[in-house]
Formats: structure tokens, C-alpha cells, sequence
């Protein structure tokens, strides 16, 4: 008798990627990629469903695999309302938010509906695991110093959480009894707080924090008005330094920390010392959140593409280590982690989410 698998479902801006797990097992993924003059034809990226959907099921076909041994879907969440960690079934009010972009419009809304889409289809179960709109936050963290302006939980929830479950099951504890510090380093930089498994506050990595690859991070606000308002930028062009054309990429013209790391083995100063500078930063942001829990921190975990990065992580350890034992996972598999939430629901070890229940 053949084994029955997980489907997972990652929509980016002009691919999507897919997973098929047998268990923890991953045994076929491919990375869908899409012609962008074929996506032209869509006005919004939810008109892009049923051409996706098309997709997804010729691989499944041209792979040989028999979509009556499917037992779950699960896709990347979206730009929800915010909302709770966890594993999600995707509801029909879930889709409404999604097809709306409650919180913006990004690839990722069409992982649940997606899900969904193939789900119904088969008469089984589709999810979402932790998206990015997770918000697990302490009153307190939402308190920006302006009125106008409250902080927000937009997180590397995905990789965060997974790692978490992940140091928890290696090192025999439960991860609702332990405190850890993540940071996920990557494009954008989340460092944050885990409190009894919730993530209690985080920089934004798009506009606070360390400056990362291709962020600002947070900068000197006074300044950033008077260039706001000095007539030399228009509000598009601002955006682009802030997200995309800031941090590395400002100072060194690549977002590539294999490049940079190049240029420092080749004896370019300069490069050195803006690298080291995102390392004190990023070391920084984690000390500042000892105080959070209170000095009670059984770990600090240092996860994402950048964690590959010995000197970087060097670095960081020499910063802060004091304050508890770090591990280090490098890399972010969010195919693997959007499996492991499902299993983990399908095997009972954590409870399914309603998200009409929750937000």
C-alpha cells in the first residue's frame, strides 16, 4: 500500500514553490517559475489562482504522483489579520481576507487559497502555518512613543517558530516552559523575545531594527523628515532606500554577504566595517531583549540565509554570549517548517487554529 503525503504550497511574485513530504521526508520539490509576460494578463495577483493552480497540478502529474494519496494541503499564510501562531485550517473567511488583502497584497495570500483550491477538490484538510501577520505581542510592545503610530507584528514567523519547535524537541523541553531570543537574519532582520512559545515583541524588519542586506533599519527619524521634505525625493524613492536599496546596499552597492565577505578577504576596509557594523547592530538589538524576560534566558538562536556566515556569527557570539548559550540553524526551509506544522496538527500534537475564532 503506497504512503500518503503532505502537498505544501509556497506562492512567490513569479514562482511557487512545491513540496511533497512523506512524514518528515521530503521527496519531490520543484520551484515553479512563471513568464512574467504570462502574467501580465492578471490585473491582481488573486486573478493569478486558477493559472496556478493549472500549474501545480500539471507537475503533480508530469511527477507521476497519484493526487488520491494527497492527506493534507498547506500553503504560506498570507497578509491576514493579526492573529496567534500556530496551524491554521483555511476557512472560507480566511479566503475573503486573503482575495482582499486585509494587510496588502502579496504572493503569498494564494498559499491558503491554493490550499484550499486542491483540498476541497480531494476531501482533505489544507492549512496555513504562521504567517508573516502573527501577533503574539504584550500591550505593553505596541507603544511606538507617537500616538499616531503603533507598533506593529510583522514577523519572519515561519522560520522563527519553526526553529523554536525545533531547539525545543533537540534539547527535551517544552518550548512553552523556556525563553529564547531568535534572530532570523536574512534579507530583512527579525530579532525577537519568545515568551512561553509566543513571539512577545519583534523590531519590523522593514523599518526597525538592525540594518540588514537591503533594509535601513532604524534611523535618526529627524533626519529622514528632512529628506523627506528637502524636495530631492519623491515618496516612491524614499520607500526604495528605506526597503531595498538601504543597509549593504547602500554603503556597498551589493546585498550579497558572500560578495562582501570577499571583499573583506581581499583587504577592503571599508567593507569590513560596514559588515561589522550590521554584526554590532544585530548584536545590540539581541541584548536589548535580556530585559524583556527578565534575564531569564535559557537560549539565543541565530537562524537565516546570513547565519551561514561564520564571521557574522562570530561576531554576534563574542557580543552575546554572556547572556545564554546560542545555536545556531542556518538557512530558512519553509517548505519543511509548512510540513511540520501540518504533521504536527495531523499527529495531534498541537491543536488545529480557526482563524474566525482567533483574530
Amino acid at each position: 500500500m503506497e504512503k500518503k503525503y503532505i502537498l505544501a504550497i509556497n506562492p512567490g511574485s513569479t514562482s511557487t514553490k512545491v513540496s511533497v513530504f512523506q512524514g518528515l521526508e521530503e521527496i519531490k520539490s520543484q520551484k515553479l517559475e512563471m513568464n512574467l509576460e504570462d502574467l501580465k494578463q492578471f490585473d491582481t495577483i488573486i486573478d493569478q489562482y486558477q493559472f496556478r493552480q493549472d500549474i501545480i497540478e500539471n507537475w503533480l502529474k508530469d511527477e507521476g504522483l497519484d493526487k488520491k494519496l494527497i492527506k493534507a494541503v498547506v500553503g504560506r499564510g498570507g497578509l491576514l489579520r493579526p492573529m496567534p501562531s500556530g496551524t491554521y485550517v483555511v476557512t472560507d473567511a480566511m479566503i475573503e481576507d486573503l482575495k482582499i488583502g486585509i494587510q496588502g497584497q502579496h504572493a503569498s495570500n494564494l498559499g491558503g487559497i491554493l490550499a484550499k483550491g486542491i483540498g476541497d477538490e480531494l476531501g482533505v484538510p489544507s492549512y496555513i502555518v504562521d504567517p508573516v501577520a502573527v501577533d503574539e505581542f504584550i500591550e505593553v510592545a505596541r507603544i511606538s512613543g507617537l500616538k499616531e503610530i503603533p507598533r506593529k507584528s510583522l514577523v519572519h514567523a515561519l522560520n522563527i517558530k519553526a526553529v523554536c519547535h525545533r531547539y525545543a524537541k533537540e534539547t527535551n523541553q517544552n518550548l512553552e516552559d523556556i525563553n529564547l531570543i531568535v534572530a532570523h537574519l536574512g534579507g530583512g532582520i527579525s530579532v525577537a523575545p519568545i515568551l512561553g512559545g509566543r513571539i512577545i515583541d519583534v523590531n519590523n524588519a522593514n523599518h526597525m531594527g538592525p540594518f540588514s542586506p537591503e533594509r535601513a533599519g532604524g534611523l535618526p527619524v529627524g533626519d529622514v523628515v528632512k529628506m523627506c521634505f528637502s524636495g530631492e525625493y519623491t515618496e516612491a524613492q524614499m520607500k526604495k532606500l528605506i526597503q531595498g536599496e538601504g543597509g549593504m546596499m547602500s554603503y556597498l552597492g551589493t546585498f550579497d554577504g558572500r560578495e562582501v565577505m570577499k571583499r573583506i578577504e581581499d583587504g577592503d576596509e571599508y567593507a569590513k566595517l560596514i559588515y561589522d557594523a550590521m554584526a554590532y547592530q544585530i548584536g545590540k538589538e539581541i541584548g536589548s531583549l535580556g530585559p524583556v524576560l527578565k534575564g531569564d534566558v535559557k537560549g539565543i538562536i541565530i537562524t537565516g540565509g546570513l547565519a551561514y556566515s561564520n564571521y557574522l556569527v562570530e561576531y554576534i557570539k563574542d557580543m552575546v554570549d554572556f547572556i545564554a548559550p546560542i545555536t545556531v540553524y542556518p538557512g530558512e526551509d519553509e517548505m519543511d517548517a509548512l510540513n511540520r506544522g501540518a504533521l504536527r496538527v495531523l499527529e495531534g500534537e498541537e491543536k488545529v487554529k480557526i482563524y474566525e475564532e482567533e483574530v
